[in-house]
């Protein structure tokens, strides 16, 4: 069970390795057209929360050995899974927009299709289930429940800092002032269609 679980946090941080390989190379082109770094000072309290997350899990796992049920490690591994289908959704709307640095990249456009339809923070709702979810497929629940506390935290600051950015935006305030930040309402939903 612990070699499946390390090979599952291996993939995942595989996978962050590319998507900051991929936000370095856009946030040079973002600031080489005109897009304003934020000065965000939380950004590697965030790195070091989410490797703690990943090695706390695995660490956990060593030391407790729990055997988790069946249905909690699908459960676990659907929310991983579904997280990661819905970041890379919101890879690809963003295209050049994303990053996972803080940039004001209002004047360039604002993104208002795919996940973005709905809610205003979708990358966030992503993040923020993989990292819940991603410990309990070993039953790692205190990691979990660390985790989660820590980022809950951690991202309550860092969308303060990224709507003060977004909402001095005209376009942007016009276009996704009226959603919500996470969940979308029952009436958006019955309404959806595939994204533009």
């Amino acid at each position: 069970m612990l070699t499946a679980f390390a090979t599952v946090v291996a993939i995942v941080a595989a996978n962050r390795i590319i998507e900051l390989q991929l936000s370095r190379l856009r946030r040079r082109r973002l600031v080489a057209r005109g897009a304003i770094p934020a000065d965000e000072r939380g950004f590697a309290l965030m790195v070091a929360l989410h490797v703690a997350v990943l090695l706390g899990g695995v660490f956990e796992a060593a030391i407790c050995a729990r055997d988790p049920p069946v249905w909690l490690i699908c459960m676990a591994l659907a929310g991983v899974i579904a997280a990661n289908v819905l970041r890379w959704w919101v890879i690809a709307t963003l295209d050049e927009h994303w990053n996972v640095r803080v940039l004001d990249s209002t004047a360039l456009g604002v993104v208002d299709t795919g996940p973005y339809r709905f809610v205003r923070h979708p990358n966030y709702v992503a993040v923020w289930l993989e990292l819940a979810a991603l410990p309990l497929v070993a039953g790692a629940w205190i990691t979990c429940v660390a985790g989660t506390i820590g980022h809950m935290f951690i991202l309550a600051r860092r969308i303060a800092l990224e709507e003060r950015i977004l909402l001095a935006s005209g376009r942007y305030v016009q276009l996704m002032a009226h959603k919500p930040r996470f969940v979308p309402r029952a009436m958006q939903l019955g309404r959806w269609t595939w994204p533009r």
